[in-house]
């Protein structure tokens, strides 16, 4: 892309030089026109020819600009298709009767500082993440984290998750959450939440079933 502007603006900067010389050949016509060392036809000659090489050299200009818009379009095209692609890839691996998607959201900072999680349904581990800082950054900016998308099956399931990271004064500090929920014939959605209770002055752990 870098490339394309260099070339870009050079391709101007010629349109111009061009453009300029034949403008002073014009001028010098016009000024030298009784004199006896310019022709005038040969001068007419020169400005038409310095417009014709702008005028190609314009016309290159906007094929070259037109194929980067049109590269463009098709790099927005692709994008749109993979994720559609991507989407339907889920739907078929993850149809919607035994669909469960298990996400995380964190609301601390002043008790708490997240350093791993452990996600475990039915006893058995789906999900183990150890965080950056860059990654607990997003999430306290609001950013809500995908942890687990699986299948289970109509009945009566238990999430269970565990918490690593440090809590007040710094200390270490490690806290489970559980939740028993029923399983439907459509999909299940579970946030869990970390969020810091000024009443208790500690983090709070929970688990929101959204169906």
């Amino acid at each position: 892309m870098r490339n394309f502007i260099y070339k870009h603006l050079i391709g101007r900067l010629v349109v111009s030089s061009i453009i300029l010389s034949a403008t002073a050949i014009a001028n010098a016509t016009e000024q030298s026109v009784d004199s006896p060392t310019v022709s005038a036809p040969l001068a007419k000659a020169a400005v038409e020819t310095a417009t014709d090489e702008a005028r190609i050299q314009q016309a290159a200009l906007d094929t070259d600009l037109t194929l980067d818009q049109q590269l463009q379009a098709i790099k927005k095209e692709a994008l749109t298709l993979n994720r559609d692609l991507f989407l339907l890839k889920e739907e078929l691996q993850f149809p919607a009767n035994t669909q469960v998607a298990v996400f995380l959201s964190v609301d601390v900072g002043n008790f708490f500082d997240l350093d791993a999680v452990n996600v475990q349904l039915n006893g058995k581990v789906v999900a183990n993440h150890l965080y950056t800082e860059k990654q607990l950054d997003a999430l306290k900016r609001g950013g809500i984290q995908k942890l687990h998308l699986g299948n289970l099956k109509s009945g009566e399931h238990e999430l269970v998750a565990v918490f690593t990271g440090r809590g007040p004064k710094g200390r270490d500090y490690r806290r489970a959450t559980s939740h028993n929920f029923s399983k439907s014939s459509s999909a299940k959605y579970l946030e869990i939440k970390v969020v810091d209770s000024a009443k208790l002055n500690q983090p709070e752990f929970s688990v929101k079933d959204w169906g």
